[in-house]
C-alpha cells in the first residue's frame, strides 16, 4: 500500500521531451552538475526563398540520480516547462550506474507526474490577468468611443 503524499512531493524529475529545446539552462543551474545533456545542430530547408533555419536536436538527457539533492532549480530554471516532478519515489538500484536515467526512462516518468493544482477560490487572480484586463481598455485610442 502507498502512502497519502503531500500534493507537491519531490520523488523523481520527469522530462517532457517535446518541450525539450536543449537551451541546457538546467544543467548550466544545477549545483551539483548531474545533468547530461548532448545535442547537436540540424539545418532545415527553407520553404518560399527563406534563410535556412538551424535548430538543436537532443541526442541525450541523462540524469544522475545518485548525484542530485533534489533542488528543483533545473525544473524552475527550464523556460519551457520540458520539467516535472513526479510523485514516485521507490526507484531504488543494487547498481550505483543504475541511478543515471535516460531520456527513455525519464520520459516514461511523465505518465506518473499529477495534473496542476487549482488556484485557490479566495486567492487574487495573477497579475497578468489583471494587468492585461486594465491594458485592454487603457488600450484604445483616445477620443473615440469604444
Amino acid at each position: 500500500m502507498q502512502p497519502d503524499l503531500p500534493p507537491r512531493s519531490r520523488g523523481v524529475i520527469a522530462l517532457f521531451e517535446e518541450n525539450c529545446t536543449v537551451c541546457m539552462l538546467c544543467a548550466r543551474e544545477c549545483p551539483d552538475w548531474c545533468i547530461y545533456i548532448d545535442s547537436h545542430k540540424e539545418t532545415l530547408p527553407a520553404e518560399g526563398g527563406g534563410r535556412a533555419r538551424t535548430r538543436n536536436v537532443l541526442d541525450r538527457f541523462a540524469i544522475d540520480f545518485a548525484l542530485c539533492m533534489y533542488c528543483g532549480i533545473c525544473i524552475e530554471a527550464c523556460p519551457f516547462d520540458a520539467l516535472f516532478w513526479s510523485p514516485e519515489f521507490e526507484y531504488a538500484e543494487y547498481d550505483i550506474g543504475e541511478l543515471t536515467h535516460e531520456r527513455e526512462r525519464l520520459r516514461e516518468w511523465m505518465w506518473t507526474v499529477p495534473p496542476p493544482q487549482a488556484h485557490d477560490s479566495g486567492a487574487e487572480p495573477p497579475k497578468e490577468v489583471t494587468t492585461a484586463a486594465k491594458g485592454g481598455a487603457a488600450g484604445r485610442p483616445r477620443g473615440r468611443p469604444a
